[in-house]
């Protein structure tokens, strides 16, 4: 699809926000071995995603992704697995009610275990250590020896890939996302708090549509999309060199596919026109997508652009919106109508969560819960004024009863941060902040269909 790409083209130029391995053969070793592996997603189902993000760049569809800011080896779990991918169930199906139209479920699982960081190492008071990268990379205990880049933690996790995917699409096509069981994805330590109730009643009114659908017929023998739903995965594509080996010519097509996940993203770190990331993201078939934060301005946004999608393929890129609350409707603005100016097709999404960090009075790193809602807000008022379509949302979550998020329904105050304060990286919703999001989304989708149906009366 791109002239003159290789996999490994990236190699000559240049790169940031990559760990420097003290083992250079050991390193070449483990990629050899992953490109030998079989992958974790297929071509066509990347082929899926970018149909069904094409839908949302054109209005007819709301993306919904979400996840662990950085996944764990420790926290390796099935039942962590099963609760995220509930609660996103759940997030969908509150967005679904609002929007009347299809959810995009993208999960930043199943490989999202790499992170950027503002600096290359970390002192603690007379030691200086190579900054903790994620479990992929390095460990988090502040020594030598853990901080030591690893090459065999790529091997690790390409397998705790494989397992996380192995369940996610047992949920997904094995009857667990069955609309019938929308009472059953309450978590216990939700289901009794507002926004517990909230989704009760609105599984009520589920699950009278779906008598109503059985009388007429339509039950989840005959009708697969009550049963079964699509979800898809997504990371940042960081650590270039496992992409590299994940990436295969696919055998229907000739094209190249990264089979490490359905969806890349390169960060707003790693966005150079130059650099390695961007070199790589624009070869390969799937959908990706970029990061834009505050210091984007309208000409380089463009000239990515027509790097990363040159033949402005709807669904093939998706831009993740990331300014914070206090200038979303300052900075996005001048961004949304220079695409729009040049008639370029993308899918606009908010991520509310990483202009939105903060450090506590006690020490934590935070988000405030009415920061993370004031952006998404901002955010849809924006494309509102702009004519353009909010298109969906970038959120670092978790099924777990977390206290990272001061805030909420719940009000989590910073003083209560440390119950549970989990994260390896950044501070995540959980559950219930995570519903309470989307019942606040919702009621926006709700808003901006109506003044649609408004706009298409008065001008018919």
């Amino acid at each position: 699809m791109a002239k003159k790409w290789t996999p490994q083209g990236w190699r000559a130029k240049p790169i940031r926000q990559v760990p420097e391995y003290p083992d250079a053969a050991a390193l070449a070793d483990v990629e050899r071995r992953l490109a030998g592996f079989p992958p974790l997603v297929f071509a066509g189902e990347a082929r899926r995603l970018q149909a069904a993000l094409a839908q949302v760049a054109g209005g007819r569809a709301f993306l919904l992704q979400g996840g662990d800011c950085a996944e764990s080896f420790a926290e390796f779990h099935p039942d962590n697995i099963r609760d995220t991918f509930r609660v996103l169930l759940q997030m969908a199906v509150v967005l679904t009610f609002g929007a009347a139209c299809p959810v995009v479920k993208v999960g930043r699982l199943a490989g999202q275990f790499a992170k950027p960081r503002s600096a290359d190492v970390e002192t603690q008071g007379d030691v200086t250590l190579p900054s903790y990268r994620g479990d992929m990379v390095n460990g988090m205990e502040f020594s030598a020896h853990a901080r030591n880049p690893d090459p065999e933690r790529l091997e690790r996790a390409y397998n705790q890939s494989a397992s996380t995917l192995n369940l996610l699409r047992a949920f997904a096509q094995g009857g667990y996302a069955d609309l019938h069981k929308v009472h059953q994805w309450n978590l216990g330590f939700v289901a009794d708090s507002p926004q517990g109730e909230r989704y009760r009643d609105l599984a009520d009114r589920l699950g009278e549509a779906l008598a109503f659908m059985e009388a007429c017929g339509l039950t989840s023998e005959t009708a697969p999309q009550i049963r079964e739903t699509d979800f898809f995965t997504s990371h940042e594509a960081l650590l270039l060199p496992y992409e590299e080996a994940m990436t295969r010519v696919d055998s229907t097509t000739g094209d190249w596919y990264d089979t490490s996940a359905h969806l890349l993203w390169v960060g707003d770190r790693t966005r150079q026109m130059d650099g390695a990331h961007v070199e790589f993201l624009r070869g390969i078939a799937n959908p990706v997508a970029m990061k834009v934060g505050p210091t984007m301005d309208e000409d380089d946004l463009v000239r990515l652009i027509d790097v990363l999608n040159p033949a402005d393929e709807a669904g093939r890129l998706t831009l993740i919106v990331r300014m914070g609350a206090d200038d979303v409707e300052r900075r996005l603005p001048p961004l949304v109508r220079a695409v729009k100016r040049q008639g370029r097709t993308v899918v606009w999404t908010c991520d509310p969560m990483h202009g939105n960090t903060v450090k506590s009075s006690n020490g934590y790193k935070t988000r405030h819960f009415d920061g993370i809602l004031a952006e998404v807000r901002g955010f849809f008022a924006v494309h509102k004024a702009e004519g353009t379509h909010a298109g969906g949302v970038h959120i670092e979550m978790t099924g777990q009863d977390v206290t990272e998020c001061v805030g909420g329904a719940q009000a989590i105050t910073e003083a209560g941060l440390a119950d549970r304060y989990h994260t390896h990286c950044d501070p995540r919703l959980n559950a219930e902040q995570a519903l309470e999001l989307a019942f606040l989304i919702s009621e926006a989708l709700k808003e901006e269909r109506v003044s649609e149906r408004g706009r298409s009366a008065a001008a018919s």
